[in-house]
């Protein structure tokens, strides 16, 4: 089996084959296998077991500068070894999930080698299935060698041709599939500065932490039609596209989604790369042509086929129960609404009133065809055009939706990066490019732990607040939240803001109780409930109740309540 592995060929790929084909004179190479075809070394007839019909497995282990050495892989072997070789990946792939990130960039670094050996783990079930399928039968021809009637000379005869090839090649080394994972292990526990970068990242993007929409805001002021805003507000704003009108969306505006498009979709790859892409486009391909079917996307609202695309004003006909009261609004009128919903506007009064009135209730592919107005070709397919490229732009704004919604941590990031960095004056702008390119980030977040043995909250440089802050702010004084579960919120500020969060009125609809005002400053669920009975029991107190409250007035001018009266009426004394 011919496997072109990159860990060990140091470089040989498919492409550069021809450099390894001379060694391999009389093999043809297909599909990642070798067959034997009488082979030659160095110009030589070389064949290693003349009475095998098995073609003859290879694989390549080591590569020097002047030889590249070979030894043989039976097809059962090749099974064994991908076996193995999946076992030591999930391994590994557990070791790096449990190992511990601390660090942005190491979480990135972290993903791309779980991801890595993945896709290994992948291949490696790949092979194996090909082997077990066994579509050209040379593992069952394998198989009935060794277990035929002639085991004895087969097992003999191979055991010649491996002494034969260690005889020939007494150098050969082999290096065991153990010494790269162990290799792995050791790169994981200790980087080097190599292995620190995996991913190139612009400077403004910090290796993942920020965004870099700097190009794409430009793009965006340069649109016609657009509002000229800062940096600050376009990140804020600019994944709502549906606030854009739709006359304004035209190729210049396409380009741009495209652009931005690609940006998002290269910048998951490189923060996200375990995330499936591919299941998270078919989701919002799935979820647009139903938004899209039903006119509910943001942005491109449903045309309608009556008034809004033609001419003619839309009447409304629910005040209207008979086509006579049609009739009264005259002959221009009917004309107009005829017009509006595209139909034939022709005829006498009467034939008008009866043909809107006809409309009623349906939907105009309920009609009759011959109702309708002859439309031409050249406007139809014109607008079928418009609807497919005003179709194409919408389902790249959805991607951008769903790509903006997975890069929300970042985009968040990137909003308070800008205003830091435009809240500091030039001088500490200057000292902290030189912080940035004399220490490193990664240095820096793992040596330098924050001394906070009070356990103070950090402030926006990452570092505790003073303590006198901390008091003067109240974040001393803890508040617990039954109905939250038992949450303990820092400080009054918080403890009075969480009662409008949703947390709070998640617990409140658990007890189905609504959030109101009642219940300002209620933490306890027994109080909740009792304070709900006793609104619920003043509500009905309150509530009118016309058995009691109702007056009737006798004909002697008595006035008495509608039980009275109903009591009086049926004894017959009214």
């Amino acid at each position: 089996m011919w496997r072109m592995r990159e860990r060990w060929q140091e470089g040989i790929s498919k492409t550069n084959l021809k450099k390894v084909v001379p060694f391999f004179r009389g093999f043809t190479v297909r599909a990642g296998n070798v067959r034997n075809t009488q082979p030659e070394v160095d110009g030589t007839p070389y064949c290693l077991n003349e009475h095998c019909r098995a073609p003859h497995p290879y694989i390549i282990l080591k590569k020097t500068t002047s030889l590249i050495f070979v030894s043989m892989e039976t097809l059962l072997e090749q099974q064994r070894r991908y076996h193995e070789e999946g076992d030591r990946l999930t391994d590994a792939m557990g070791k790096e999930m449990i190992h511990p990130s601390k660090t942005q960039r190491e979480q990135i670094n972290s993903d791309h080698r779980l991801k890595q050996l993945l896709d290994r783990s992948m291949e490696c079930a790949t092979e194996l299935k090909d082997l077990y399928e066994d579509k050209d039968g040379l593992r069952k021809e394998e198989v009935q060698a060794l277990s035929g009637p002639n085991e004895f000379a087969e097992f003999y005869s191979r055991l010649k041709n491996l002494k034969e090839f260690h005889r020939t090649h007494p150098n050969e080394i082999s290096v065991p599939m153990s010494t790269e994972f162990e290799e792995l292990d050791k790169a994981r526990e200790k980087p080097s500065d190599d292995m620190q970068t995996l991913i190139d990242f612009t400077d403004e993007e910090g290796y993942g932490k920020y965004l870099d929409l700097h190009e794409f805001h430009n793009m965006f002021i340069n649109l016609k039609g657009m509002d000229k805003i800062d940096y600050i507000s376009y990140l804020s704003t600019f994944d709502q596209l549906f606030d854009i009108p739709k006359d304004r969306k035209n190729a210049a505006y396409k380009e741009y989604v495209l652009s931005m498009l690609e940006y998002l979709q290269l910048y998951t790859q490189k923060v996200k790369p375990l995330l499936d892409l591919h299941e998270e486009m078919e989701t919002v391909h799935k979820d647009f042509d139903e938004q899209w079917k039903d006119g509910n996307f943001p942005g491109w609202p449903k045309e309608a086929t009556g008034a809004l695309i033609r001419a003619g004003a839309h009447l409304d006909l629910s005040a209207f129960s008979s086509w006579e009261e049609l009739a009264s609004l005259g002959l221009d009128r009917l004309k107009s609404a005829l017009m509006a919903l595209g139909l034939k506007c022709g005829g006498t009064l009467e034939e008008r009133a009866q043909r809107l009135f006809m409309t009623k209730g349906k939907h105009l592919r309920e009609l009759d065809p011959s109702m309708f107005t002859k439309t031409k070709p050249s406007k139809t397919s014109s607008k079928s055009r418009d609807a497919e490229r005003q179709k194409e732009i919408a389902i790249f704004e959805a991607q951008l939706y769903r790509f903006v919604e997975i890069l929300s941590e970042q985009r968040a990031a990137t909003r308070e990066n800008v205003q830091r960095k435009q809240a500091r004056t030039g001088e500490e702008r200057e000292e902290s490019d030189e912080e940035h390119f004399s220490e490193d980030d990664s240095d820096d977040d793992d040596d330098d732990v924050p001394y906070n043995p009070k356990n103070l909250p950090l402030g926006w440089d990452g570092k505790p607040i003073p303590y006198w802050l901390y008091k003067l702010h109240g974040l001393n004084i803890n508040y617990n939240c039954e109905i939250c579960g038992n949450y303990t919120y820092r400080g009054p500020k918080a403890f009075q803001r969480h009662f409008a969060e949703w947390r709070h009125a998640h617990g409140m609809r658990c007890l189905g109780i609504p959030n109101t005002a009642h219940f300002a400053n209620v933490t306890n669920i027994e109080d909740a409930v009792a304070l709900w009975q006793k609104i619920k029991s003043n509500k009905e107190d309150e509530r009118w109740k016309p058995d009691l409250e109702e007056e009737y007035e006798d004909s002697a001018g008595n006035v008495v309540n509608k039980k009275i009266y109903d009591d009086l009426k049926r004894q017959g004394l009214l």
